[in-house]
């Protein structure tokens, strides 16, 4: 197994106040994506972290050693439209209560 904790940096540092109506659909798909891959065990948690100097999120994944997180980040509908990207972060190891 490998862990990555995952960095989504939004194209603006006021993005959360400012998003389109399409960049809300897209946070909205965002949103549903990562919750798929909670609940298939990929994610183990995920969330928004407001930064005073411009907000992003954070996921925590835990994936098989043949996976590769740039192709499965990639896939989150939010980057495939053009709106962020993915910072990645490979962990030693990671625990989580059950």
């Amino acid at each position: 197994m490998k862990f990555y904790l995952c960095k989504f940096i939004p194209p603006r540092a006021d993005f959360l106040a400012t998003m389109s109506p399409d960049e809300k659909n897209w946070m909205s798909e965002h949103g549903v994506f990562l919750n798929d891959l909670l609940a298939k065990g990929i994610v183990v948690a995920h969330g928004p972290v407001m930064d005073p100097t411009g907000g992003y999120g954070v996921s925590l994944f835990q994936i098989e050693d043949g996976q590769d997180i740039d192709a499965l980040t990639s896939q989150d509908p939010i980057v495939k439209n053009g709106v962020g990207h993915y910072e990645h972060f490979k962990m030693l190891g990671l625990k989580s209560r059950s």
